[in-house]
């Protein structure tokens, strides 16, 4: 079961950093959902993902903010 972190009401650079603080605490292969309204947030957390080498698995829009499915590598 994935887990779920939700970032809403974090402004730039936060979303991305308390992501990748959380892929790092996972298990390889984990899943990890990421909610956050954070305009930059769309570009910054697959950004983080494709660094660190973790999967983007899928970022689905919602009424206000986007829900990033993410894999740790």
């Amino acid at each position: 079961m994935d887990e779920t972190l939700d970032l809403r009401g974090l402004k730039c650079p936060l979303p991305a950093m308390m992501a990748k603080k959380a892929l790092a605490r996972l298990t390889p292969g984990a899943g990890l959902i990421v909610l956050a309204d954070d305009p930059l947030a769309a570009v910054d957390i697959p950004h983080m993902c494709h660094g660190e080498g973790h999967a983007v698995e899928g970022v689905t829009s919602r009424e206000g903010y986007n829900a990033f499915t993410l894999r740790r590598k």
